[in-house]
């Protein structure tokens, strides 16, 4: 296995542990837990990259634990009422939409390349940044306004809703191109 992607897996292994410290209260400790797993992201994409290390089994290990580090992270905020539930949902349910299209697509032998979108990119890192925030906030005596937490909290559930669409319209706009000409019996299926 390569070294990116041990890597990945340790970040993957790293989600219980974040949740059961944010949990516990342990705020510190899932703060900077949250900070080592963000810098071990761009270190194992620095090595694929950079080293030639770039797996098949990376390029699913990579997006699954930073897919499963932020909901587990958002959900466990939100249970813990530091973040709000509405906007959890929210998070989540983007990722169960694209995460289900995507499945979907494949199921249906469609062959859709999933890129990220710059929306997507920008909604990660205002999510990202949202944690940083509250975690810090939490363990570290981080002090925020709260008009500046709340645009933040905003800025997260505007991209989210913004690349959610994205991916949305995208997904229909592909389907639409590769039943056209099909008799409707035909594109149905």
């Amino acid at each position: 296995m390569s070294l990116p992607n041990i890597i990945s897996l340790a970040r993957l292994m790293s989600v219980p542990v974040a949740i059961y410290l944010i949990l516990h209260g342990h705020m510190t400790a899932a703060f900077w837990l949250f900070v080592v797993a963000g810098i071990s992201d761009a270190v194992d994409g620095y090595i694929a990259k950079r080293m030639g290390q770039a797996t098949a089994l990376g390029s699913y290990l990579d997006p699954l634990a930073d897919k499963a580090l932020l909901v587990g992270v958002y959900v466990t905020l939100g249970y813990t009422d530091n973040l709000p539930s509405w906007l959890v949902i929210l998070v989540v349910f983007r990722d169960v939409i694209i995460i289900g299209g995507a499945v979907l697509l494949h199921i249906f032998n469609e062959n859709v390349r999933m890129s990220p979108l710059f929306i997507s990119k920008a909604n990660t890192a205002a999510q990202i940044v949202l944690v940083v925030v509250v975690l810090a906030e939490l363990g570290v005596g981080l002090a925020l306004d709260d008009m500046a937490k709340s645009a933040l909290i905003y800025l997260v559930a505007a991209t989210t809703i913004g690349s959610g669409g994205a991916y949305v319209f995208g997904w229909g706009r592909h389907v639409e191109a590769t039943t056209d000409g099909k008799a409707p019996e035909d594109a149905d299926r």
